[in-house]
């Protein structure tokens, strides 16, 4: 089974659908391409040497196809993910955000801002009502109001928030083409 696969192109700014520097363009992926995403989603620190056994190929060819897999932006990176109660915080929450209409030239550079603030996990450029849907985590819900009403509701930009608390995430079986 052949696929494409959107992306950012390399060196452009994830966040701000505004800019037209977020062109996207389609990667053509081959079989064995997707055998290794499958297979990479599913453990990426899964060795070379298995990941060349699973794909059936050379561990010279799977280390050459998983190099250009990154180079072409379709892995994004290799990252540990941490678990936040570990880190002391325990209450997530997802916040919307909009701006004020004055404010929408410069939505790009708002996102960036918020993505670096201590305790943001994501940020989202949205459609619909709302801007942004910002993921944090706060050691507590007084945390979490000192976070809303010194970032975002002092924030000139931020026409209102809504904080919607999230109770449990259930994470999704990773499928792959070959389920």
């Amino acid at each position: 089974m052949f696929g494409t696969v959107s992306l950012v192109k390399k060196n452009e700014r994830a966040i701000g659908a505004a800019s037209p520097a977020n062109q996207r363009h389609s990667v053509v992926l081959d079989e064995i391409d997707h055998i290794l995403l499958d297979e990479l989603a599913r453990d990426g620190r899964m060795t070379n040497n298995a990941l060349a056994a699973v794909a059936g190929i050379a561990p010279s060819t799977c280390l050459g196809r998983v190099r250009t897999l990154v180079e072409r932006g379709v892995i994004r990176g290799f990252h540990a993910d941490i678990d936040p109660v570990a880190l002391g915080r325990s209450l997530q929450a997802m916040i919307s955000v909009r701006v004020h209409a004055n404010a929408r030239p410069q939505l790009a550079e708002f996102g960036e801002q918020l993505a670096t603030i201590d305790g943001v996990l994501n940020v989202y450029f949205i459609a619909g009502a709302d801007d942004y849907l910002v993921h944090v985590a706060t050691a507590d819900t007084e945390e979490l109001r000192l976070f809303v009403l010194e970032h975002l509701s002092a924030h000139p930009a931020v026409a209102r928030t809504e904080t919607i608390l999230i109770f449990e995430h259930v994470r999704p079986r990773i499928r792959t083409a070959r389920d």
